[in-house]
This record gives C-alpha cells, structure tokens and sequence, in this order.
C-alpha cells in the first residue's frame, strides 16, 4: 500500500518532466490542451491518493478525516453509495492507475502526430487518388483513351495509363469576418500534356450558418452532379453525352432556407467566365473569337430529408452569356434540372437535363456551339441529358448503371456534323480495403453523323485506385 501512494504522488511530478519532450513541436493552442488534460490527470490522482488513504485508515481501525475542500471526495462518494436505497446505481469503481497512465500516454502520442501545416500555422490535408487504368476500344475509337465520340476511324486500341491520376490540398482556415470559417481546396492531376500537373478545380470558400461565398474554378453552377465512373476522369463522365462539364472560374453565392427539421430550398447565384470556342468545321468564318465572356448562372434545388438515409433534391437552373465572334454576338442560353433521390437505402437515382442553344462553351465535347450561314452568326440548339441508377449490392460492392444522350439540331447543322451522341453502359465498384477501388466498365458509344449514318465504339476499363 505504501508504494502505491508513493506512486500517486511522484505521478504528477512525473507526467511534467516526461510531457514537454513529447510536445515540443506543438503551438500555443494544442499547448493549452494538453496542459489542461495534465492538470485534469493531477486532480483525478489527488482524488486517488485520498482513497488509498482513507482505505488504509479502515484497515487500521483509524476514524476517516473527511477534508472541507472536498480532497477526501472519493472516501465521501463511497460512504454515499454505500448509504443509498438498492434501487439507485452503484457508484462506479476507480480507474486503475496504470489504465489511466496508459490513455494520458496515448492522448499525448495522438496530439503530437506529425501535420501537414502552412506557414500561417492552419492544417493543410493531402487528398487525392492514385489511379491506374488498363483500356480496350473496339473499332472507331480514334486512338483517344476514352473517346467522346465514336469516330469515322476503324482502329482498334488498347493500353494502360497513371494520367488520370489526382492530387488535391484542402484546407480550412480559422474564423473569419461575421462568424463564418474559411475552407478551400486545390486539385490537380497528370492528364495535360507532357508530364506537368494540369489544374482541375480550386476553391476559396467562406461559410456561415446558412449562406457562404466561393471564388474558384468548378463545374457550371446550374449542372453540378456527376457520374460515377473511375475510367473516364481526364473530362468529366458522359462528356458530350448530357453531362455539360467545363471546370470554369467563378463567383457564387449560397444562401439556405429551412422548412422544418427535414426540408427546405438552397438558392445558388454566380458570374463565371466563360471558355469560347469557334464554330464548327464547315462554315464560312473570317475573324476572331474571345476568348473568355461572361456569363450569369443561377441554381435553385427543394431538399428533403426522408429519414438520416433517404433524402429528396430537386433543382432548375439556367445560364445566360453572349459569344463574340467575327465582329457579331451569338446567344448562349439554356434552362437545366438536375436530381438526386434514393427511394429505398440501397437504391439511388440521379441525373441531370439540359436544353438551350450554343452550349459548347460549357463542355459540349465537340464544339457545335455555332455557325455562320451567309456570313451571319446563328447558335446551334440543343438539349440532352444523363441519368444513372446506384445499387449498393453488398457493403464493399456498388453497381452503376448510366446512360447519357445530347441532341442536335439538324437543321443547324451542315451534312457530316454529329446530329447525335448516345452512351451507356456500367461499372462495378469493389472496395478491396476502406481506401482502395477496383473498378470494372464497359460502355457503348453510338454516333450519329448527319447524312452518314452511325458509328459505335466498345469501350472497357479496369481500374485500380488508391484514396488518399
């Protein structure tokens, strides 16, 4: 009995010699913490040191001397226990001291974990995916990868890539102006040319409780769900096939409203910059084109939450800009829906659809935004959509099974030009540990070119991905 005591009092002394080599490269405010934890750690052994007296005075018949500053609280909460009716609970039994050093050493080894950090002192996480893909085209694929089109070439492809690969930074800053915190990321990957990182999307976000303000590059704000797909990530899945895609900069403002505990509408509004392209092959075009225009874009979604697994979103949006090219100004406009449902917990439901006219700058996939005919500017009209059905078959295996189709308009169209693309298929994802994918697709490609009938190209993948 006299060592544990002995014990009990060189602990404190003990833990504040040993904490400091452990800390070290800690800031004041994890400093802070932990110092408050040691403090906590000295009361709770004061408490126990008390108890092994008060037990070792039983032993020797000795009367129990209860402190007024409470340090004899354990002997107290035992004599109280022991005095309760039988239906109240038990008081519970002391902590071990050795269970206690045991998760003090724990707590300090988990704080001083090495962190990625900026020089303004704030965590900055590493994320990203490794992702290895092994390919097969049939005929018409054009050489690419992963076409968007089936092409009027009859070669046959296959190959393996590391250029899908992504690697981001996200952060999130301390508290900032009006209460709100500061979050942004940067993402990046191996698809550009030669072997440099390309830039993806960027954000920098300020968030409050109901409403927050974003500068970045991303989708379109009317059009931002996407496939899943672990084959095609150089462009965005069903690209020229209803998914509508451009990473573009710019500027947007959210604001929630509630409806209840389990409803309620987010209003999205922006400008974005525009990525102009000129009309399509074939026409008569003498001049320039600018490069980057403005454009306004809104997205208004209804949420609804069926339980803490099922939930309801749907959403209308639009986007307005002007293409200047050869001296004249051609409209861009179009109206989207998009949504997102999983009626039963396994099942889920989402998709997206799109009509308006000179919608290439947007990601069209090739390029019929539009024309001239006379030397007088006109858009091309189009509308398409995608949609895709989730099965969580097993908890490591999901099914997806999409199908994605853009229109358009013949008559917008000269003898030649893609009239339409239609694309579906599947992939099946299996989870091999909590951060790595095995994916299988296959898809199919049909295109329709205006007066020469279709093309098809069979597309398959096998993936391997590690999240990091």
């Amino acid at each position: 009995m006299a060592v544990l005591n002995k014990l009990c009092r060189l602990m404190p002394l003990a833990m504040v010699v040993a904490a400091p080599w452990g800390l070290w490269a800690q800031t004041p405010a994890e400093m802070a913490a932990i110092l408050a934890r040691l403090d906590k750690l000295e009361r709770e052994n004061h408490e126990l040191s008390a108890e092994v007296k008060a037990l070792r005075a039983r032993l020797d018949g000795e009367p129990v001397e209860t402190a007024a500053d409470g340090s004899n609280g354990g002997s107290a909460a035992a004599d109280s226990a022991e005095a309760a009716p039988a239906h109240d609970a038990p008081a519970a039994a002391p902590q071990p001291l050795e269970d206690k050093m045991a998760i003090a050493q724990q707590r300090i080894e988990e704080l001083n974990q090495t962190k990625v950090e900026a020089s303004e002192h704030f965590p900055i996480r590493l994320t990203g995916m490794a992702l290895f893909n092994a390919y097969s085209n049939s005929k018409q694929g054009g050489g690419l990868e992963y076409p968007v089109t089936a092409a009027n070439t009859a070669a046959a492809s296959a190959g393996a890539t590391f250029r899908q690969t992504i690697i981001g930074l996200d952060f999130r800053g301390p508290g900032t102006f009006l209460g709100g915190t500061v979050h942004g990321n940067v993402y990046m990957d191996l698809f550009g040319t030669g072997i440099g990182l390309r830039m993806r999307t960027g954000e920098i976000e300020v968030q409050w409780q109901s409403r927050s303000i974003m500068f970045g590059v991303e989708k379109p704000i009317f059009n931002p769900r996407e496939p899943s797909s672990l084959a095609q990530m150089g462009v965005s899945p069903l690209t020229g096939t209803g998914n509508l895609w451009l990473w573009l900069p710019q500027a947007r403002v959210e604001q929630d409203f509630r409806f209840g505990q389990s409803s309620g509408l987010r209003a999205q509004m922006g400008v974005i910059a525009t990525r102009e392209v000129g009309p399509y092959a074939g026409t008569n075009f003498t001049g320039t084109v600018e490069a980057v225009r403005p454009g306004l874009e809104g997205r208004y979604e209804l949420f609804h939450n069926l339980d803490d697994s099922r939930h309801l979103e749907f959403a209308a949006g639009f986007h307005t800009s002007v293409t200047h090219a050869g001296g004249q100004s051609i409209d861009s406009n179009l109206v989207s829906l998009d949504w997102g449902f999983n009626p039963l917990r396994r099942v889920e439901f989402t998709g997206a659809f799109y009509s308006g006219q000179n919608v290439a700058p947007l990601g069209e996939g090739y390029q019929q935004g539009f024309g001239f005919r006379y030397r007088e500017a006109y858009a091309v009209h189009s509308r398409g959509g995608w949609g895709q059905l989730t099965f969580h078959l097993l908890p490591r295996l999901d099914l997806h099974v999409f199908s994605g189709q853009q229109n358009d308009d013949a008559d917008d169209l000269t003898s030649g030009r893609i009239a339409r693309n239609l694309l579906y298929g599947g992939n099946l994802y299996f989870r091999l540990a909590p951060n790595v994918l095995l994916g299988w697709e296959a898809t199919q490609l049909r295109t329709v070119y205006l007066g020469q009938g279709v093309r098809i190209n069979n597309h398959y993948d096998l993936a391997l991905a590690y999240l990091f």
